[in-house]
């Protein structure tokens, strides 16, 4: 197989080299001398610049990011029953007009006064955040705060509300139970 596609340039031989100097062979395995690992680099390799908060990392086109750990999900026969008013939702807060850190801090305050006593489902209204052409910075953000750790011990799932209470701009949030509460 000695076509034209796998032959490396220069440059990319003498990268392969820096790599290839900084592994290990498995015990018991030998490494034989190659020419691939006798390139001499002609040119030093090149300090990476200093990160700077402006600049951003974007993930790479084609690789799979790790998915991200999420509460389950709130059954579809319970979230008909929050729906139609036959399951009671314990409490509400709106977090309209609010900051990102404001409604960060009065969330978690909300979540963590109803898990202490012993509600079950809460809505939270992000509103949906169409305004001056955004998509919502709180309607997206609340789903991912969801999942940090903080709230993970608080909360047991979420869904998006019913369109009687509010559709794509609220969510219904499920609370954990106290270990010791059967309710």
């Amino acid at each position: 197989m000695s076509s034209d596609k796998f032959k490396l340039s220069h440059e990319d031989r003498i990268i392969w080299a820096q790599v290839a100097r900084t592994v290990e062979a498995y015990p018991g395995k030998q490494v034989e001398a190659d020419d691939w690992f006798a390139v001499e680099a002609s040119v030093p390799p090149q300090p990476l610049p200093p990160e700077t908060p402006s600049r951003r990392t974007h993930p790479v086109p084609g690789l799979k990011q790790p998915p991200k750990p999420r509460p389950h999900p709130i059954e579809k026969p319970v979230i008909r029953k929050l729906a139609r008013g036959r399951l009671p939702i314990d409490g509400r807060i709106d977090l309209h007009g609010l900051t990102q850190s404001e409604a960060h801090n009065l969330l978690f305050g909300f979540l963590a006064r109803a898990h202490e006593r012993g509600l079950r489902h809460v809505l939270v209204i992000t509103g949906k955040g169409a305004s001056r052409g955004s998509d919502g910075v709180l309607k997206r953000l609340v789903p991912e705060w969801l999942g940090k750790p903080e709230f993970r011990f608080l909360i047991s799932g979420y869904e998006d509300a019913a369109r009687s209470h509010g559709g794509d701009g609220a969510l219904y949030i499920r609370l954990r139970r106290e270990r010791g509460n059967p309710k």
